[in-house]
Order: structure tokens, then C-alpha cells, then sequence
């Protein structure tokens, strides 16, 4: 099963792009950029990434973040990325930024957006990866401050697929951003946004009713409301679901508590993503690898958490097919 996982075409819906800066170069940006880090080693962050619950990970995840200040920082973290995208044979990825964290040190929007859309770019070309970007509002920050994020946004917005809602989802519910959400809708962004992880079932009734979101990012609490699952499954509304960031921020005790293969089996349009892999231990294959290894899951099912995610992408529906295929034909050599 291991070797059917490694060889797997994935896809990934759900990846913060700042959460994938892995404590060396972290090191090797703060000492090019002359940032100070209140770390010595990177041992000292790896042991650092102990959290408690979601707003233990965001405190280190800023600080993390100061060393990222050039396009080429940004570029560089996107590229080391996408070699792990290699690896984990992630044919297709979808990645979130958030403009914010940068934009409020001084960091132009454009140098963060340019770095990234660059990396992908190659990543295209030379390795064969197509990508897509999603911009984030912080939701723990005011809707004002979203209003002009999407401002800044809009000449790149070639560059853009979607907007995305993320951070601290106690106490920011999606009602709060309504009114931005319509905004980026009106100027043809697609929508989604976290719900549902730490918050109730209830922010995931209300990020598709009030923000008109295609895919609920995370979604796992939906089992709270027989009623909302039911729809999940009606709509075949995608949860980009994050399997190993659940274990490590506390949403479930053990893999062995994960309702991932639940919800695949119960007919919802359920994913496998890494978050922040840098920070909870795990790209994609680790995630797939956490999975089979505490849940009773089959070739067949872990076959069709990729092809959910094909169906969830944002991509053509040629483009789809193209993908699609390549699963088929991987899974059809490996039993064969």
C-alpha cells in the first residue's frame, strides 16, 4: 500500500504556502534578509512546533513568516514547495497566500503575488505541475482591511483563481465577511474559506449560504448536523480535508478518530491535503501515509480521494479529464 500511495497522482486543494517553510530555510532567510529569529538552530524550531490548539500554530506561523521579504523569498519558498509537490508525484496544486501577514510589515503586494506566480510558472514548465493561486483574508482582522487586500489584488487578478477565508475561526464567523466575498464574487473570483475545524457546523452552513463558497476548506465538524451532511453529499460540495494539521492542532485526539474515511464512505466529495506542512509534520504522501495506516482504507478508496480532488479543482473540465486519466492509468499498471 505504501508503494501504491508514493506512486499515487495527487492533487492538493488545501496548502498554505507560508506553512510550508521548513525551518532550514527559514534559517537561511532570516540570515540572508539579516533578520533576527529567537531561534538558534533549526532543531530548536522543529521542537518550537508543539502546538495546542490553532492559535498556538498562527503565533509561530507570523513570526515565521518576518523572514520572507523579497520576491525572490517568495519565490524560493514556492519553488522548494513545488519539489516536494514532486516527490509526493502532486500532479496539480492549488495554493493559498495571505497578502496580509506581508502586506502589514511593508511587503508590497505585488512583490509577494510576482514571486509566487513566478515559481508556479516554472514549476509548469519544468516539472509538469499545474497550479492555481487563492488569496486569503485573515479573518482574526477587520473586513476593511479584506476590502483592501481585494483592492490590491485586482491587477494581478490574472494571476488569481479565487479568494479563501482563513486564521482564527472562533469568534470570526462567516457573516463577517459577506460583504467582501460578494465584492470578489462581483469581480469573478471564486469562493472558499476554512469552517467547520474549530468552529461549528454552523460557520460551514454559513460560508456556503453567506459567501458562496465552491469547497469548504476543512468541514469536518459537518457530522455535528445530520441535515447539513446530507446536503454536502446532495450538492457533492468538496472539504478539503487536512488529516495530519487535525491530529497536530487537536481538532481529533488520534488518526484513529479521524472521520475522513466516514465521510468518503457516507458519499461526500472528501479530499486529502497538507495545510501547513512545515509546521504539522507532513506533505501530501504523509498525509495519505497517516491515513491508510490508522483507518481501514482501500486501494480503491485512497483512489478516490484523488479523484474527488480532481473533480474539486478549479481547473477545465478537459484539463480534468487529462488528470483523471492519469490516476486511471497509474492505478490499472499498479494491479495489473
Amino acid at each position: 500500500m505504501m508503494t501504491y500511495i508514493q506512486g499515487l497522482p495527487k492533487v492538493e486543494l488545501h496548502l498554505h504556502i507560508e506553512g510550508s517553510l521548513e525551518p532550514d530555510l527559514m534559517f537561511d532567510l532570516a540570515k540572508r534578509n539579516q533578520i533576527t529569529i529567537p531561534f538558534n538552530s533549526p532543531e530548536e524550531v522543529e521542537a518550537a512546533y508543539q502546538f495546542d490548539d490553532l492559535q498556538s500554530f498562527l503565533d509561530i506561523y507570523y513570526q515565521g513568516a518576518n523572514v520572507l521579504i523579497h520576491e525572490q523569498d517568495f519565490f524560493d519558498l514556492t519553488w522548494a514547495y513545488l519539489l516536494r509537490c514532486q516527490q509526493d508525484n502532486v500532479i496539480h496544486t492549488e495554493i493559498f497566500f495571505d497578502p496580509q501577514t506581508h502586506t502589514a510589515r511593508g511587503i508590497a503586494f505585488e512583490t509577494v503575488i510576482n514571486g509566487i506566480d513566478k515559481a508556479l510558472k516554472k514549476g509548469r514548465e519544468e516539472l509538469g505541475i499545474s497550479s492555481q493561486i487563492i488569496m486569503c483574508f485573515l479573518r482574526h482582522l477587520d473586513q476593511d482591511s479584506a476590502f483592501e487586500t481585494l483592492r490590491q489584488a485586482l491587477p494581478h487578478k490574472d494571476k488569481i483563481i479565487g479568494v479563501g477565508l482563513d486564521s482564527s475561526e472562533q469568534g470570526h464567523p462567516p457573516a463577517k465577511f459577506q460583504q467582501v466575498f460578494e465584492e470578489a464574487m462581483n469581480h469573478g473570483f471564486l469562493t472558499v474559506a476554512h469552517a467547520g475545524e474549530e468552529g461549528p457546523a454552523q460557520n460551514i452552513h454559513n460560508a456556503m449560504k453567506l459567501l458562496g463558497v465552491a469547497r469548504v476548506d476543512h468541514g469536518v465538524r459537518c457530522v455535528e448536523d445530520p441535515q447539513l451532511v446530507e446536503q454536502l453529499i446532495k450538492d457533492r460540495t468538496p472539504l478539503t480535508v487536512c488529516p495530519l494539521s487535525n491530529i497536530k492542532l487537536k481538532v481529533f485526539s488520534t488518526m484513529g478518530e479521524h472521520n475522513i474515511v466516514e465521510l468518503l464512505r457516507q458519499g461526500l466529495c472528501v479530499t486529502v491535503n497538507s495545510d501547513d506542512p512545515a509546521y504539522f509534520g507532513g506533505y501530501m504522501t504523509d498525509n495519505f501515509v497517516a491515513v491508510a495506516e490508522a483507518l481501514p482504507v482501500t486501494f480503491e478508496e485512497l483512489k478516490q480521494l484523488s479523484l474527488n480532488a480532481i473533480e474539486a479543482s478549479f481547473i477545465t473540465e478537459e484539463e480534468k479529464q487529462q488528470l483523471v486519466k492519469k490516476v486511471e492509468s497509474f492505478c490499472d499498471t499498479f494491479h495489473s
